[in-house]
């Protein structure tokens, strides 16, 4: 990649389309193999499968014993970089670990290619790389506090706080040195790091970000979901536990419990929206769960209507769970445009304005003259929620019932989701029935949070003392303390 294609805007390089603007996007997605011949291959088509949890920028780095550490960070998809055999063999070795980027921290829509992780270093004891998935809430103070003692920064994310952290770090070892660096940080983390002989998972105590881990013939895997594990014929064992730290070499793997005991709380959302629908968390499967909230929000907001249709592709597998418990018909009344990515880079003011049209397009004979219930994932600002049912209406629909597959989303994320702030999400000013005017439609519903909590195996619902997932988008309720959250007075759910 060209110097002056680097110092390019990501905004310039890697326009974020319309329809994706008003969506909720994780930030990153994190993935590790040790003892396989060119490990770096697995690890290409391991953040592969991983592309949805970040679009913006790619990075692999490998060691060999011979050629020592290698690295590559490139802005884009995996797949237009990380498939050339020229780029692949000068990543050599049985050990790599590599990151898949969505900045919710550093310089947005600004990244430098400093930014794009994994982030590596010499220390005394050797080399180390580290990638992380989620947000450090304290990193501003922990920067702060290092630059004082001397630590110069190379990049604007708050991952690059740990890689310091490391290096002023007295213990003996490399695991103790990330146990001893983690210690220090706030907020929620899932981490794979690798030494010259070791790859090394660990997820913050309250596990709000996803780790597995998986076998590959004589070798081992990490990653952020199980899905990438299929790709290159691994097995899945196992999740990494909340508070967990893993070490694995060529010996086998040891387990370590370096925090403090915390109350497991695991981001809700990534049932509704992040996580693919292949993926297994949890122990049960994504598109059942979403099936299960279909049904849910079916039993809570019936409509009587001619067709359920899902707004692509995330509200599909709830739109058929909606349709199975309604007996309502399921109908594909939305075609998306598979060809057209989040790389897409509007040209003129033109094409710009066609908004949503790029992507979505309305299977006009199917939905002409019907009742239509719409089911999405989520709605955030609401304005693509607007420009879908204008389409509808503009296709000769006779209503539009939006069912939505979450509660309303009325608090923002610290916890590695970049979501806009709180003033600029529509339930937080508004409440369902203001929303619905807003919009236009004729009905608009959420599943409600205990009918989520039961959609996802808590057959009660939602436990307000003791509540068993991060669920703070919805409620308010953050298990951990940012400073932000001090200044926007959020509530703040005890840690214990």
């Amino acid at each position: 990649m060209s110097e002056n294609s680097a110092n390019q805007s990501t905004a310039e390089r890697f326009a974020i389309h319309p329809f994706d603007d008003d969506r909720l996007r994780e930030e990153c997605g994190i993935f590790g193999v040790i003892g396989v011949a060119e490990a770096a291959n697995f690890v290409a088509l391991g953040l592969h499968a991983l592309q949805h949890r970040g679009q913006e920028a790619c990075g692999i780095v490998a060691h060999d014993s011979e050629a020592g550490f290698n690295s590559a960070r490139r802005f884009g998809y995996v797949r237009d970089h990380f498939t050339r055999a020229s780029l692949m063999e000068s990543l050599p070795g049985p050990l790599a670990i590599g990151h898949v980027r969505y900045s919710t921290a550093g310089t947005k829509g600004n990244t430098a290619i400093r930014d794009v992780q994994p982030f590596f270093g010499e220390f005394s004891l050797g080399g180390a790389a580290i990638a992380h998935n989620g947000n450090i809430t304290n990193a501003i103070g922990l920067r702060r506090e290092l630059v004082e003692l001397g630590s110069i920064f190379q990049s604007s994310t708050d991952s690059e706080c740990i890689i310091h952290l490391m290096a002023r770090s007295h213990k003996r070892t490399m695991p103790e040195r990330i146990m001893d660096a983690l210690r220090q940080v706030e907020g929620a983390f899932s981490i794979v790091a690798m030494t010259r002989t070791k790859l090394i998972g660990v997820r913050d105590p309250h596990g709000v970000r996803p780790l597995m881990l998986g076998r590959i013939g004589d070798g081992w895997a990490l990653s952020s979901e199980t899905c990438a594990f299929d790709i290159i014929g691994a097995e899945f064992v196992r999740e990494i536990k909340p508070g967990e730290m893993v070490v694995i070499t060529e010996a086998g793997i040891e387990s370590f419990r370096p925090f403090n005991n915390c109350r497991p709380r695991f981001c809700l959302f990534e049932y509704v929206y992040f996580s693919r629908p292949d993926s297994v968390l949890g122990g049960q499967s994504v598109y059942t769960t979403r099936h299960r909230i279909g049904e849910e929000l079916a039993r809570e907001a019936y409509v009587d209507a001619d067709l359920v249709c899902p707004v692509p592709d995330s509200g599909t597998p709830a739109a058929i769970g909606y349709s199975r418990a309604s007996r309502v018909p399921y109908a594909m009344g939305i075609i998306r445009n598979q060809y057209m990515g989040r790389t897409f880079i509007e040209p003129t003011d033109q094409i710009r304005n066609m908004g949503v049209r790029l992507k979505l397009n309305v299977n006009r004979a199917l939905v002409k003259d019907k009742r239509v219930i719409l089911v999405d994932d989520s709605v955030v600002r609401g304005t693509t929620s607007r420009k879908i049912k204008d389409m509808i209406i503009d296709a000769g629909a006779k209503e539009v019932h939006f069912r939505i597959a979450s509660p309303p989303t009325a608090w923002p994320c610290f916890y590695g989701v970049d979501t806009p702030q709180r003033e600029k999400l529509l339930a937080a000013g508004m409440n369902e029935e203001e929303m619905r005017d807003h919009l236009g439609v004729d009905s608009l519903r959420f599943i409600s949070l205990d009918g989520l909590y039961r959609a996802v195996g808590e057959s009660t619902g939602r436990d307000s003392v003791n509540p068993q997932y991060c669920d703070a988008c919805f409620s308010g309720e953050y298990p951990i303390r940012t400073p932000k959250m001090i200044e926007d007075g959020a509530k703040v759910a005890d840690a214990a």
